[in-house]
């Protein structure tokens, strides 16, 4: 397998994480969906990160779509989505809650960096969205758990963290903060990481 995109995008690490986790062969091949645009697009037509090339060059084209997928190719018991309800539902929903505030970091990142005067009203809106969906995620995490939810929490916490410095304030998210600290110190989390690199 063939997982395209580069680490610094918390959608592309969350992949590459559980790739890793389940120890699965695959090869990086970092383009960006700037520079490497026209490499990107025959494979998936949104020009979007991740994108995994299955061995049958079949391409999936969403984080979540990946991950379903490869929940499939390992025993039921490793996988790291819950098999039953409401266990389910509620990982998924903290999952929506994490990558939900990763679209918005990055929407809030690209409304400052391409306009040359920001709007102040979109601004606010995704500074409200970004923290009060930490502030959700704060209360449903659940103790000491490591399933794609809390991976992609962790990932999107250190998006948001470098893309954004001081926006988050980890004495108010004392829960997430942990969990981030926690997993940033896994083997699995230092071999799929890049420091964040703003596009050109």
């Amino acid at each position: 397998m063939i997982l395209i995109g580069q680490y610094d995008s918390p959608f592309v690490r969350r992949v590459g994480v559980a790739l890793t986790l389940y120890g699965l062969p695959f090869r990086q091949e970092p383009w960006s969906v700037f520079g490497d645009a026209d490499r990107i697009r025959p494979l998936n037509p949104l020009t979007r990160v991740p994108t995994l090339v299955l061995d049958d060059g079949e391409a999936l084209i969403d984080s979540h779509m990946i991950l379903d997928h490869l929940d499939g190719l390992v025993a039921p018991e490793a996988r790291l989505f819950p098999a039953a309800e409401p266990d389910r539902r509620r990982a998924l929903k903290r999952a929506a809650l994490a990558t939900g505030i990763g679209d918005k970091a990055v929407s809030l990142f690209y409304e400052r960096r391409l306009h040359e005067r920001a709007s102040d009203l979109w601004v606010a809106r995704c500074r409200r969205q970004i923290d009060e969906g930490w502030q959700a995620l704060e209360i449903l995490l659940p103790d000491a758990a490591t399933g794609h939810a809390e991976i992609a929490a962790a990932c999107v916490w250190r998006f948001t963290s470098e893309a954004h410095p001081g926006l988050l304030d980890p004495a108010a998210l004392p829960r997430l903060a942990a969990l981030s600290e926690r997993l940033e110190a896994t083997e699995a989390f230092k071999a799929i990481y890049q420091p964040f690199i703003a596009p050109a």
